[in-house]
């Protein structure tokens, strides 16, 4: 692999997050939370219309079972993003060839989705009524506490980045495994990142599959 300066990397990542913080003030200064609580309604009214409101029906199951729906509550908080960028760090401490390639399409996804959220905000499910805010009701987190909200966009809802970056390290990770449970595994790690976004209130299934679309997208454009 060429060489690669970390701190060129890191300065990339500093401005791919400060570009994501730059679109969340831009959104939330511009009647920002009316809009995105329209486009969730949109979403969800959709998703009645064709059968595939059943975000409700997985919190019921889950939240049968708190400690359960407290773990996964962690895992969206901290597991997802942690594992692409420790795979991105891994490839680089091994100056693997694959690493710039992954690198691109992890920014590709990133940067492609900023232009939604600020054409389209959409608020998460746990902003409506009819859904459980599983990280405050059973974890006692408040992501809509305004020191949290300076370091996320809280009406970034559609497409789902978890879903996207769950598909671009799964299919990675699976396409350079020997091993069989691995990369079972790996082609498995995205649709539970779904059930999980979903699960918890933090993304409809619609969010889930236009993130899907996007990873997918981007793994196509910069193979």
């Amino acid at each position: 692999m060429t060489t690669v300066s970390a701190r060129r990397e890191l300065a990339l990542a500093a401005g791919v997050y400060a570009l994501y913080l730059a679109v969340a003030r831009l959104v939330l200064r511009r009647d920002g939370r009316a809009r995105a609580r329209r486009n969730a309604e949109r979403i969800v009214a959709l998703e009645e219309r064709v059968g595939l409101k059943v975000e409700p029906a997985v919190q019921a199951v889950l939240l049968r079972s708190p400690r359960l729906v407290h773990g996964l509550n962690v895992g969206y908080a901290l597991f997802n993003v942690t594992l692409t960028v420790g795979w991105l760090v891994q490839l680089y401490r091994r100056r693997d060839p694959r690493f710039q390639a992954f690198r691109r399409t992890c920014l590709l996804t990133h940067v492609v989705a900023q232009p939604i959220f600020l054409l389209f905000p959409t608020a998460p499910p746990r902003a409506l009524d009819e859904f459980v805010d599983t990280l405050s009701e059973v974890s006692g987190l408040d992501l809509e506490h305004p020191l949290l909200v300076r370091f996320y966009n809280p009406v970034a809802a559609m497409p789902s980045l978890h879903v996207a970056f769950a598909v671009v390290t799964g299919a990675e990770i699976a396409g350079r495994s020997q091993s069989v449970v691995t990369r079972s595994l790996a082609h498995a790690y995205a649709p539970l990142v779904a059930t999980v976004v979903a699960g918890t209130g933090n993304h409809y299934v619609l969010d889930a599959v236009a993130g899907a679309a996007l990873g997918a997208a981007a793994r196509r454009v910069t193979k």
